[in-house]
């Protein structure tokens, strides 16, 4: 028996399509309709619409990955649904046991984003799908490895709670002392965001922006997914720049804050590193009116009334003018810096619920069944 196997020997891979936009609606006709990443929840995906005409079917236990725009999220379908093209659905066989198989695709999803290849939109083909290779030891120690990372799973899960509480509480601070920035109810003077400090777009020249040459360097490069995961602050990154990706672009200093300006709208944290970044992302360098934690919390309250701005087309986005005209209640710099303090201080504590909720380490033996072989 072989040690490993490609995903095409022990899984059936079954490429979506999306229906005639026609059928989709939203009233509950026909069967749940999956397009993407966007519709994954922690384990199952959301429903959020319907289509009467299904062109590919993935059943109720398979596994979703998203194979565009991000290329690596995994799901477990929860009932037989549609598929669009943003995913593929992976069927186990009777050698694989489907939830080791969830825990092996997940332990692997930075490897596979990094294969994604496209100049307007990263996708992975399903060629390089049918290709990857994985462990396959027997039946039985599958089971067993998965109940491990099941444990695991279930323990960062309790402290990502206890992180959500941490980031109430930071709103819970802020309104105290500042009030509803909607409302203003203590009368902060308004000024324009743009006025508070200075606001640029990330740089990524090049096309396309994974050319193999641009990556693979000492130069952390942030994306929009890691800003919008940070808790707060920026600590990790699964991209590096080579020379090459550095001239086209630019190295932003420890404590700017980044602001999403694509797919995630208004997600914020600040940089702990001197990083690089696209300009899907917008540094902001606070000026003597404002601190970086202060805007960071405020635009949690916002960021709704931010998205609202965003034009309508195939994907949300704002841009810097939208970001810059926005109003804002800017308090006595002093009460900002106290915040500020309170607030790292806080998430001092938050990052140690970070590190252990992020930690995969397990069983030794575990992490070297799962070493990729992609």
């Amino acid at each position: 028996m072989k040690d490993a196997y490609s995903l095409s020997e022990v899984a059936e891979i079954i490429a979506g399509q999306s229906p005639p936009s026609s059928t989709y609606n939203s009233e509950g006709d026909g069967v749940p309709f999956f397009q993407g990443k966007a519709d994954f929840g922690e384990l199952f995906p959301t429903i959020r619409a319907w289509c009467t005409e299904p062109k590919k079917m993935a059943k109720e236990g398979d596994i979703l990955i998203s194979v565009r725009d991000p290329v690596g999220p995994t799901n477990v379908c929860s009932t037989d649904a549609c598929i669009g093209r943003g995913l593929s659905a992976i069927r186990a066989g009777d050698q694989l046991f489907s939830k080791y198989l969830l825990h092996y695709l997940r332990y692997i999803e930075p490897i596979l984003s990094r294969q994604g290849v496209g100049s307007t939109f990263s996708a992975i083909t399903q060629k390089d799908l049918r290709k990857i290779q994985i462990p396959l030891p027997p039946l039985e120690e599958q089971k067993r490895i998965a109940s491990i990372l099941d444990k695991a799973d279930e323990l960062r899960q309790k402290r990502k709670k206890a992180v959500e509480k941490l980031d109430e509480l930071a709103q819970s601070i802020f309104l105290d002392m500042f009030g509803d920035p909607v409302t203003n109810p203590k009368g902060w003077e308004i000024h324009k965001f743009s006025s508070v400090g200075v606001l640029k777009r990330g740089k990524s020249k090049h096309r396309p922006r994974n050319a193999p040459e641009l990556l693979g360097g000492p130069y952390p490069l942030i994306q929009t997914s890691e800003v919008a995961n940070s808790g707060g602050y920026i600590t990790h990154y699964s991209q590096t720049y080579s020379e090459i990706g550095l001239r086209q672009s630019r190295m932003w200093p420890k404590g700017t804050l980044c602001i999403t300006i694509a797919a995630n709208i208004a997600k914020t944290g600040i940089l702990l590193l001197d990083a690089c970044f696209p300009d899907s992302i917008v540094g902001f360098t606070p000026n003597n009116l404002s601190n970086a934690e202060y805007i960071r919390i405020l635009l949690t309250f916002l960021q709704r009334m931010i998205e609202d701005r965003a034009p309508e087309s195939a994907q949300k986005n704002i841009n810097l003018k939208i970001l810059g005209d926005l109003d804002i209640p800017i308090p006595p710099i002093d009460l900002q810096l106290k915040f500020s303090s309170i607030i790292r201080l806080l998430y001092k504590n938050k990052l140690k619920y970070i590190e252990a909720v992020t930690n995969r380490n397990t069983d030794p033996s575990v992490i070297g069944m799962l070493t990729p072989l992609v």
